[in-house]
C-alpha cells in the first residue's frame, strides 16, 4: 500500500483516475444533494418533530461540509500530482460512513414518529432515492458504493421489519405488503448499481487503452523525429562533398570533360540536387516537429513571387508536355512573409500539378484579391483526387497510391511541407478536385499594407 501513494507509478494511475472522477461527480452533485436534504428536513420539521429535524439538519450539514472538503482536496492535489491516495481513500470511507448513517438514522426517526402501520412513504422514498443517487454517482469504487448501499438497505429493511415485529400482523395485512414492496424495490436498486458499475468499468478500460495508445504514438513520433534528424544530418555532409565535386568537374576544374561522360555527369548532378532537396525537406519537417520553424519575415510582393516561380518552372513543365498559364490580377499583392518559403510553396504546387497532368494539358497559376486576403491558385487538368483523401494529401509521405507499382513517383513531402509553411504564415491551403477533370489548390494569405515599409526580421514559430 505504500507504493500506491506514488502517483507516478503505473499501478497508481487507474486509482488516481477513479479518485478524480469520484471527486468531480461528487462536487457537481453537491447542489442537488443540498436541495433534496433541505426539502426533506423541512417537510419532516413541519409534519413531525421540529427539534429532531433541526438536529439532523446540522448533522447532515456537517457531513456535507466534510465531504466537500475531501472532494476539493482530491481535485486540487490530482492536478498538482501530490495526492496521497491512501489518505484520500480513508477519508472517502469516513465521509461515506458518516453521511450514509446520518441519512439512514434521519429516515428511521421519521418512520418511528409515523408509528406502526403507516406506509412510511416519505422515509422509504428518501432512502430509495439516496440508494439510486449513490448507484449513479459512487460507482467509481465498488467497495465505497457497497458500503453506502449496505447502510441504506439496512435502513430500508429495518423500517418494515420493525413494523412486522411490533404489530405481529397476519399475512394479509398491508404491513407485510410494505415489506415485500421494499424487497422488490431493492432488486431494482441492485440492478441499477450493477449497470452503472459495469458501464464505468468498461469506460475505464477504454480510457486506459487510449492512454496506452497515445503514449505509444508519442514514443513513435519522437523516434521518427530523431531518425529524420539523424539521417538528414548524416546525409548532408557527404552529399555536400559529392555536389561540390560534381560542380568542379562540370566547371572544367579537373580538365575537359569527355562527351561520353557529360551525359552521365548531368544525370549525377541532377539526382544529387534532387537528393539535396529531399534532405532539405526532411530537415525542415524535423524543425517543424520540434516547434522551431524559422521564417525570415518581410514585405513580400506575391505577384513577383508567383511570376518568378511560374516562369522558372516552364522548362520543368515542358518535360511533361504541359503548358503554364499565368494570371495575376491582384492590386498591391503584398503579404507579410518569407519570400523563399512562399516560393517553395508555389513550386511544390506546380511540381505536383505537372506530375499528375497528362501531356498536352495546361497548368493555370493565378493570384487575386478577395477582401483582405490574397489567393494563390494552381489548377491542373490532371487525373484528380478521390473524395475522402484530405487526411492523406497533407500527411508526411502521404500517397494516394502507396504501392510499389504506382505510376506517379515522389516522396509525398511537398504538400505536407507546403501546408506547414502556409500555416506558419497564418494562412490556409485547400483544394477542390474532380476525378478525370483536374485539381485546383488554393493558398489564402492575409494581405499587408504595402505603404508601411517594415524592415525584414527573423521570426521563429511552431508549424
Amino acid at each position: 500500500m505504500e507504493a500506491i501513494d506514488n502517483v507516478n507509478l503505473p499501478q497508481a494511475r487507474p486509482v488516481l483516475s477513479r479518485l478524480r472522477d469520484y471527486a468531480l461527480v461528487g462536487s457537481r452533485a453537491f447542489g442537488q444533494r443540498a436541495i433534496i436534504y433541505t426539502a426533506a428536513i423541512a417537510l419532516a420539521g413541519y409534519y413531525y418533530e421540529l427539534r429532531v429535524a433541526l438536529f439532523f439538519f446540522f448533522a447532515i450539514a456537517l457531513c456535507e461540509i466534510y465531504d466537500i472538503v475531501v472532494l476539493r482536496y482530491i481535485l486540487r492535489n490530482t492536478r498538482s500530482k501530490t495526492l496521497k491516495i491512501r489518505k484520500s481513500l480513508f477519508h472517502i470511507y469516513m465521509t461515506t460512513a458518516l453521511s450514509a448513517t446520518t441519512i439512514a438514522l434521519f429516515c428511521i426517526s421519521i418512520a418511528i414518529q409515523q408509528g406502526v402501520g403507516n406506509s412510511h412513504f416519505l422515509p422509504l422514498f428518501l432512502l430509495i432515492s439516496a440508494s439510486i443517487f449513490a448507484a449513479m454517482n459512487n460507482h467509481q469504487f465498488l467497495y465505497v458504493l457497497g458500503f453506502r448501499l449496505a447502510i441504506y438497505i439496512g435502513a430500508i429493511l429495518y423500517i418494515p421489519i420493525r413494523d412486522v415485529v411490533v404489530a405481529r400482523p397476519s399475512l394479509d395485512s398491508e404491513i407485510w405488503l410494505n415489506l415485500f414492496t421494499a424487497l422488490f424495490v431493492l432488486g431494482f436498486v441492485f440492478e441499477l448499481a450493477r449497470t452503472f458499475i459495469k458501464g464505468y468499468s468498461a469506460l475505464m478500460k477504454n480510457r486506459l487503452a487510449l492512454q496506452t495508445e497515445n503514449k505509444n504514438a508519442l514514443a513513435a513520433s519522437e523516434a521518427k523525429t530523431r531518425f529524420l534528424s539523424t539521417v538528414s544530418h548524416e546525409l548532408r555532409t557527404p552529399l555536400t562533398s559529392i555536389r561540390g565535386a560534381l560542380d568542379l568537374i562540370n566547371a572544367g576544374s579537373a580538365g575537359e570533360v569527355p562527351d561520353k561522360m557529360s551525359r552521365l555527369l548531368d544525370i549525377a548532378t541532377r539526382n544529387s540536387n534532387r537528393l539535396g532537396d529531399l534532405v532539405g525537406d526532411l530537415l525542415l519537417l524535423q524543425s517543424a516537429d520540434v516547434g522551431k520553424f524559422s521564417l525570415d519575415l518581410g514585405n513580400v510582393d506575391l505577384a513577383e513571387v508567383v511570376n518568378t516561380a511560374a516562369h522558372s518552372f516552364q522548362p520543368y513543365a515542358s518535360r511533361f508536355g504541359v503548358a503554364v498559364e499565368i494570371n495575376v490580377a491582384a492590386d498591391q499583392p503584398i503579404v507579410r512573409g518569407d519570400k523563399k518559403r512562399l516560393d517553395q510553396v508555389i513550386v511544390n504546387l506546380l511540381s505536383n500539378a505537372a506530375k499528375f497532368s497528362e501531356a498536352g494539358g495546361t497548368i493555370r497559376v493565378g493570384l487575386k484579391r478577395e477582401d483582405e486576403n490574397l489567393v494563390i491558385s494552381v489548377a491542373d487538368q490532371g487525373i484528380g483526387i478521390p473524395e475522402g483523401s484530405e487526411s492523406v494529401i497533407f500527411e508526411e509521405f502521404g500517397q494516394i497510391d502507396s504501392s510499389d507499382q504506382r505510376k506517379f513517383q515522389g516522396t509525398g513531402l511537398g504538400l505536407s511541407i507546403s501546408k506547414r509553411i502556409v500555416d506558419a504564415h497564418g494562412g490556409s491551403i485547400a483544394y477542390k478536385s474532380k476525378l478525370g477533370v483536374g485539381t485546383t489548390f488554393c493558398v489564402v494569405l492575409k494581405a499587408a499594407d504595402a505603404a508601411k515599409a517594415v524592415k525584414p526580421e527573423s521570426y521563429s514559430t511552431a508549424a
